[in-house]
């Protein structure tokens, strides 16, 4: 590219006249040799001299006023190019765009913009124009020659130092970190010299060049700055005190915020101890500008990100400053949004530190208020609208209301249920009882959001009275009440399963009626009534039965009678959630169903858009649900109009549910589905590779496509926004959008691929490396279901390609399996390490586990496989992973005894891990990274433990002895004592996994288990005689079996065994009727006598299980067999016992045994 260097000679010589008359020349203007100012030693920075100097540099004055130089004629043409390209008029852009393409493939039109950029009398154009050559230069510094770089770094600094719009400025100053960026801070000292007097200056407006220049640099290239961080720090802690000078605060601030993430051990003390100046300094912002501090306070966020050590510093003046700032109701929503946003993610990364520090009253105090806040006279909360058209007009605007209740929800999540309620509960009970309808809302919203965090805690203790609260505010006299009534039910029925569901006689009755109240017109009313209905109905299994007429024919009314298309949408969606729980139970309604489906799905009207969408998710329910010869004839057809409906309409929610459809086919079609993979393959891929919904926003105003082709759009680096007005943050990337509807669409993407995988493995396998390829790239994806369903994706990949090996099995496919699982499994680990939420790495765990049960021992095959997955597994069990990291006091201390229910859910994962590694290793060579194990498994089993971690870690101990099978007998003499005594431990599910945990120890442990027979013998005597908990008699059954199969010696079976039939039928783990009608077939075979003897009982046991859910396929082959056994051994008495039982149950009996 040719310059004109006698043009740039005189640019940096001649400035217009309209510039800087207001800005005073420099205090050291004129003094020095010749007028320069005294040398400014650079290295290093803002430090004393360097011991010896080799080049010394001056900082170029602020020049005298000069006349402007004349502009050329293209210089002036090109000013009315951009000037054109800012008019509110198409036709005139379109025209201009057209002209400056042409000027741009001239040689010189980077001088010319130059000349624009530092002369023009229009500081809109002067801004554009600076923002054009910031651009160009990007990729095209490097072409220019030596001579050319060095005049034109010398015109941005001379421009900036006599610009007086600061927008100008801006963007002045983030061309001059384009070029740094170009450079070093070694060949361009004068930058740092500007930068260095700038700072110092008193002149605020020096000052404010100074600091703006140093954002703009640190903003594009930190890294440059590392090595100078300390200094830059102690120049931050002066300019702090300048608090008279908003700029100065402000250019401080962000770029405090901009080095966050690149402080050391040292740096961090130096910022630690500038928290105090940065709250003073927040302070004065708001009250100058308050959008500025809001943004300031990005600070907080980076630090809690990067440096969390300095937030825990001055944890309670920074949760302090945050509460003032949120409760002060003369403060914009936004700045208290935000001051919201840092507590919730402080609670997040520092529950334990919040609870030590004496902080959650404080904060509980703050959020009450808030939460309980009357909407202002004549208006109402957003969410409390009649219609949803309402709602949605004021969805984009975040209220400090919903943030304080996103705060609890936080509380919840993050903080132990036994620190949180007692501080909780005389704030909430007060308010649900208060003649305030919006105290009530408040106290309601708060039970609601405790649901996901406090699950076990609320089913456990809290149940029954939170409940009638919530079925009482149902029928409360305000809507505002029912509202948030209806969420919180419609939460609880979420996660309080599958407690809540014992309550269905009375709450739906209540549902129902409430229904049948709510206004057709009043959108938003319905939809909430639905909500709470779907996530209560969905849940009920056999229990929906007494309800489902009156359900059903809701529906259809409302889909057969004229109505609005959202009572139409909501009543499909009520059908898929009803069909959940009924499962064949619906068949009766199914005809009618499918009819209406079929023609939403088949619409044109873009009115019943919605009602289409919810109409395919409702089928892929269906296809589910029903069973495989209903639904089969309907299935291709199904899928051709999915493919359709995909064509025709572009829209991320249709994409995303006839995906789903698509995956819920499969299992229907299986392999024959095969014609329709590579048009279903191809429209996933599509949307897994969509940039669409995470692209960039850029900021706001006027913009348009300046250059068409690749050629064109390559030179100025695909960055066309360019007339955008360039506020003060001049942000051109303000942040991904990952919430939406397309991050769903990758999401469902991913889940109808793995289930594709599963169900149509051989169809799929010539699409699997494609999907594969493309799946794998979401890991590193920033919305975290889309990370959750491409790990889990990728496991599925591996299961399905198993099974084809299983099926078809070849070297090529055995070589491909090992060739994914040696790409997948590194990437769990990993993800189990460095992920940050816990969420995704619950994920992970359950899909390794599945993944391993599933690959058995091809999983382990590579040599250090094993050792590397215990290893990410005793990590999660220690709190050493990334999610789990953060929250430990500043002594390097965890007080472990009281956890929050999602971080105990963490580490119960991690545990359902090592009985599958236990099996698939097999006992004698997973033995010894058993015994690593065991330590952190008993010390979870102390008395002092609480019930969940002894529930999980007793019921931890007992699988993995399973998967030891004879290895176990070496741990025999550590686990029986704590077996032993967690067997007699008040709550019922330790005992209950204890006495399952004894019985397989007994099944497993060989000899060294003999003398311990007497002993467990008279324990589970002693609990069958008085237990009251049907799993743990249940459990006791199955124990006794086990020890009766081990060691029939060590059994009085003349006692125990009438015992145990008498115990019969099991009531609740019925899974244990396996082993107790093996136990009774092994008995016939070892002892006879004792089996005839007590053929009555046998067979009443029998009755009870045989034909039913109960009992698997084989085991009821097993029951069967040992009946025919007793029929042909002992016909008179068999014959006996079967007259005895209840007619239906003798007939079902003879029949079963009847000829096979």
């Amino acid at each position: 590219m040719c310059w004109e260097l006698t043009l740039f000679h005189k640019l940096t010589a001649a400035l217009p006249s309209r510039r800087c008359a207001s800005l005073p020349s420099p205090a050291w203007e004129g003094a020095g040799v010749g007028g320069r100012p005294p040398p400014l030693l650079i290295q290093p920075w803002w430090a004393s001299p360097p011991p010896s100097p080799l080049r010394v540099y001056y900082c170029t004055s602020w020049p005298q006023i000069r006349h402007p130089l004349p502009c050329t004629m293209a210089a002036e043409e090109l000013e009315k190019i951009l000037s054109n390209l800012l008019q509110p008029d198409n036709a005139v852009i379109q025209q201009a765009t057209a002209q400056l393409k042409e000027t741009f493939k001239q040689p010189s039109a980077l001088s010319h913009l130059c000349q624009v950029m530092s002369h023009s009398q229009n500081p809109q154009i002067r801004q554009f124009a600076a923002v054009l050559v910031r651009r160009r230069l990007t990729k095209h510094w490097r072409k220019l020659s030596a001579a050319e770089q060095d005049m034109l770094k010398k015109l941005v600094l001379n421009t900036l130092q006599q610009e007086t719009d600061h927008k100008v400025s801006l963007g002045l100053a983030q061309l001059a970190a384009v070029i740094l960026k170009n450079e070093t801070l070694e060949k361009w000292p004068q930058l740092l010299q500007l930068i260095q007097y700038g700072a110092r200056s008193r002149d605020p407006t020096q000052s404010q060049v100074g600091l703006l220049l140093l954002n703009a640099a640190l903003e594009l290239d930190p890294e440059a700055f590392a090595p100078h961080y300390k200094d830059l720090l102690r120049l931050f802690h002066q300019t702090l005190n300048d608090r008279s000078h908003p700029a100065t605060l402000y250019y401080s601030l962000r770029s405090l915020s901009t080095m966050a993430a690149g402080l050391g051990t040292d740096e961090m003390n130096l910022m630690s101890s500038m928290i105090p100046k940065v709250i003073l300094a927040i302070r004065e912002l708001i009250q100058v500008n308050e959008a500025q501090a809001s943004e300031v306070m990005e600070l907080f966020d980076e630090l809690m990100e990067t440096a969390m050590s300095v937030i825990a510093q001055n944890l309670s003046e920074v949760v302090g400053f945050c509460l003032e700032m949120a409760s002060n109701p003369t403060l914009g929503d936004n700045l208290r949004v935000k001051a919201l946003s840092c507590i919730s993610f402080l609670i997040k990364l520092k529950g334990k530190a919040i609870l030590k520090h004496k902080l959650l009253s404080p904060i509980l105090h703050v959020l009450f208020p808030i939460m309980s806040a009357e909407p202002p006279p004549g208006q109402m909360d957003a969410e409390d609208e009649q219609t949803e058209e309402d709602i949605e007009d004021r969805a984009e605007v975040q209220s400090p209301k919903h943030f304080a209740a996103q705060v609890v929800d936080m509380l919840a999540l993050h903080l132990p249920p036994e620190k949180l309620f007692p501080q909780l509960m005389p704030l909430m009970e007060p308010a649900v009882l208060s003649p305030n309808p919006y105290h009530r809302k408040a106290g309601l919203m708060c039970l609601a959001v405790l649901a996901e965090g406090c699950g076990d805690h609320i089913r456990n203790k809290h149940l029954q009275p939170m409940l009638q609260v919530v079925c009482r505010a149902l029928s409360d006299e305000s809507q505002v009440v029912r509202n948030a009534a209806l969420f919180a039910l419609g939460q609880f029925s979420e996660n309080l399963q599958p407690d809540i569901a014992h309550y269905s006689d009375d709450i739906m009755p209540l549902l129902m009626r409430y229904l049948e109240g709510v206004e057709l017109a009043h959108t938003s009313h319905l939809a909430k009534a639905y909500y709470a209905l779907e996530n209560f109905v969905e849940n009920l299994g056999e229990k929906i039965s007494p309800y489902l007429p009156a359900l059903m024919e809701r529906m259809l009314t409302t889909l057969s009678c004229p109505g609005s298309p959202r009572t139409k949408e909501l009543a499909v969606s009520a059908i898929g959630a009803i069909a959940q729980a009924a499962q064949m139970c619906l068949l009766p309604y199914f005809p009618a169903v499918v009819e209406h489906l079929m023609g939403y799905l088949l619409t044109t009207r873009e009115d019943l858009r919605a009602v289409q969408i919810q109409s395919v998710e409702t089928l892929g329910v269906l296809a589910r649900v029903m069973s495989r010869d209903v639904f089969l004839p309907l299935a291709e057809k199904c899928c051709q109009l999915g493919l359709d409906l995909c064509d025709q309409v572009d829209d991320p929610d249709l994409r995303r549910c006839t995906y789903s459809l698509f995956g819920s086919l499969c299992v229907v079609l299986e392999d024959s589905i095969s014609p329709y993979l590579p048009r279903i393959t191809t429209l996933m891929l599509y949307s897994l590779k969509s940039t669409e919904g995470i692209e960039p926003h850029c900021g706001t105003g006027s913009s348009f496509l300046l250059f068409d082709d690749e050629e064109e759009e390559a030179e100025v680096e695909g960055d066309e926004n360019l007339t955008d007005d360039e506020d003060e943050e001049d942000s051109e990337l303000t942040g991904l959008s990952v919430g939406n509807a397309f991050m769903d669409e990758k999401e469902d993407s991913c889940v109808a691929l793995g289930e594709i995988a599963t169900h149509a493995s051989a169809a799929f396998l010539p699409f699997m490396e494609s999907c594969f390829q493309e799946v794998f790239k979401l890991l590193e994806c920033p919305h975290i279901n889309v990370r959750k369903s491409a790990f889990d994706t990728l496991g599925e990949f591996c299961i399905s390609l198993h099974r084809l090996c299983e099926r078809d099995p070849s070297e090529a496919h055995s070589a491909a399996l090992q060739k994914l699982l040696s790409m997948v499994l590194p990437v769990y680990v990993k993800g189990i390490r460095v992920d940050k939420e816990r969420q995704v790495v619950m994920a992970i765990l359950e899909t390794l586990g599945k993944l391993l049960k599933a690959c058995q021992q091809e999983a382990l095959r590579e040599p250090g496989r094993l050792v590397e997955l215990c290893r990410v597994v005793r990590e999660v069990l220690e709190k050493k992973t990334a999610c789990q990291g953060t929250d430990v006091d500043e002594d390097g201390e965890d007080d472990s005894d009281e956890e929050a229910e999602y971080d105990a859910m963490l580490i119960e994962y991690a545990g359902e891990a090592i009985p599958v590694l236990a099996e698939v290793a097999g006992g004698e060579t997973f033995a010894p990274y058993f015994a690593g194990f065991l330590p952190l498994l008993l010390n979870k089993m102390k008395p002092s433990s609480s019930p969940s971690d002894k529930s999980f870690a007793v019921g931890t101990v007992a699988e993995a002895v399973q998967g030891l099978g004879r290895a176990s007998s070496a741990f025999v003499p550590r686990l029986m004592p704590v077996l032993l005594g967690a067997a007699r431990d008040p709550d019922k599910e330790v005992r209950s996994n204890a006495v399952f945990g004894l019985g397989v120890l007994a099944e497993h442990g060989g000899e060294a288990m003999n003398e311990h027979y007497p002993k467990l013998l008279g324990l589970l005597s002693s609990i069958i005689s008085q237990e009251r908990n049907n799993r743990v008699a249940d459990n006791v059954c199955g124990a006794v079996a086990r020890m009766v199969m081990a060691n029939p010696a060590g059994v009085p079976l003349g006692q125990v065994f009438p015992v145990l039939l008498r115990a019969l039928p099991l009531k609740e783990d019925f899974e244990e009727y396996k082993t107790v009608f093996r136990c009774i077939s092994f008995i016939l075979e070892q002892d006879p006598q004792q089996v005839l003897q007590q053929v009555g009982e046998v067979v009443r046991a029998s009755s009870a299980v045989l034909g039913s859910k109960h009992l698997p396929a084989d085991g009821q082959n097993t029951l069967v067999l040992l009946l025919r056994t007793l029929s042909s051994r002992c016909p008179a008495e068999f014959q006996a016992a079967v007259l005895s039982l209840p007619p239906e149950a003798g007939a079902l009996l003879s029949t079963a045994i009847g000829p096979p």
